[in-house]
């Protein structure tokens, strides 16, 4: 009986091992995916400035539409945890989209090769964005399950696991695409 409850305590042991080592994993991944947003949203930061100055040469008199971009941009990169970047992130983007409206103003500006590589730029970033923020989830989804799911459940609240937030746009009309045409 002895070597029986013995037996019982080693595999439950093991068992419990086990999934506290994949628990760290899944928010090892977690981290991860976060990082890969953060330098997607850095490259985009960075190129945000570069954008702004060849704007302000053909839009002299738009200067409310460039401070919002800044202002935006400055929010953004103080914002910290995954809500308050993820507001910041809307108004980010809403205050991009304005910009890129001013190109209609602007027929000389639309032209301009360097505003249309720092656009084609920006758009690639959005693009790898919006992967790091798929792939960030699907990493929150998957601690979640884990730490959510009996039996591991039980481990995930003795090692204090927490679940993940995930990073998604609460503002319905932020669902939509900015529309830039050339």
């Amino acid at each position: 009986m002895f070597l029986i409850l013995i037996a019982f305590i080693v595999i439950i042991s093991i068992y419990g091992v086990g999934v506290y080592n994949k628990l760290v994993r899944k928010r090892s991944m977690m981290e991860e995916g976060w990082s890969g947003i953060d330098v997607q949203l850095k490259k985009r930061y960075d190129l945000i400035p570069n954008l702004i100055e060849t704007v302000k040469g053909y839009a002299k008199h738009e200067q409310e539409t460039l401070n919002q971009v800044i202002e935006a941009r400055n929010t953004a990169l103080k914002a910290e945890g995954i809500k308050a970047q993820t507001n910041a992130e809307n108004q980010l983007n809403s205050a991009l989209a304005n910009v890129f409206a001013l190109s209609e103003a602007y027929p000389d500006l639309k032209a301009n090769t360097n505003f249309i590589q720092l656009q084609d730029q920006l758009s690639a970033i959005e693009g790898d964005i919006e992967k790091s923020r798929r792939y960030y989830n699907a990493t929150v989804r998957e601690n979640n399950i884990m730490v959510e799911s009996f039996p591991s459940n039980i481990v995930a609240n003795i090692a204090g696991f927490n679940l993940g937030e995930f990073f998604e746009i609460e503002e319905a009309s932020q669902r939509a695409t900015p529309q830039v045409k050339f």
